[in-house]
């Protein structure tokens, strides 16, 4: 249909795309083969993109990766985008916006309780054998002290 907006159509997913550029794989960028290496600013961005992507995917390193990959995405639109029109409506860059402002909310907000950063600092807060006795959890409290709280209640503890 000529007059169908652009979100209607179909595209690959955003990985695969990132993937494509890096790698040939499948086929390659809007099947062109792959960005040559160390190209300013196309293969960085896509090596920025898929890497920051999979941190944050997986909450790791996640805040640094977000504030990275919503710079490079700030980048994209006003360097591609911005030149055509003044609104993202405009001139194609919804998604370069979305992304930027996403990035952006993960990295102030944080991964949260499932990613992996969350885990290895709840395993190092329950840290076994360091003056705690079986069932008490180690906390931080406001003042940055650590607590040992158990059944008889929080004692500031020194480590």
């Amino acid at each position: 249909m000529k007059g169908s907006p652009r979100v209607f159509r179909a595209s690959p997913p955003r990985g695969v795309t990132l993937a494509a550029s890096l790698f040939g794989v499948p086929g390659g960028a809007h099947g062109g083969g792959t960005v040559p290496a160390l190209q300013w600013p196309a293969w960085w961005a896509a090596a920025i993109e898929l890497t920051g992507g999979v941190l944050v995917r997986l909450g790791l390193f996640t805040r640094g990766a977000a504030v990275i990959c919503s710079g490079s995405m700030a980048y994209a639109y006003f360097s591609v985008h911005q030149s055509h029109a003044l609104l993202p409506i405009d001139n194609g860059g919804e998604p370069a916006v979305l992304f930027c402002w996403s990035f952006l909310l993960i990295a102030c907000l944080g991964p949260g309780v499932c990613a992996v950063d969350a885990l290895l600092r709840r395993r190092s807060l329950v840290a076994p054998g360091r003056g705690a006795a079986a069932g008490d959890r180690r906390v931080r409290s406001a003042a940055g002290a650590d607590e040992v709280v158990g059944a008889e209640g929080p004692t500031v503890g020194g480590g």
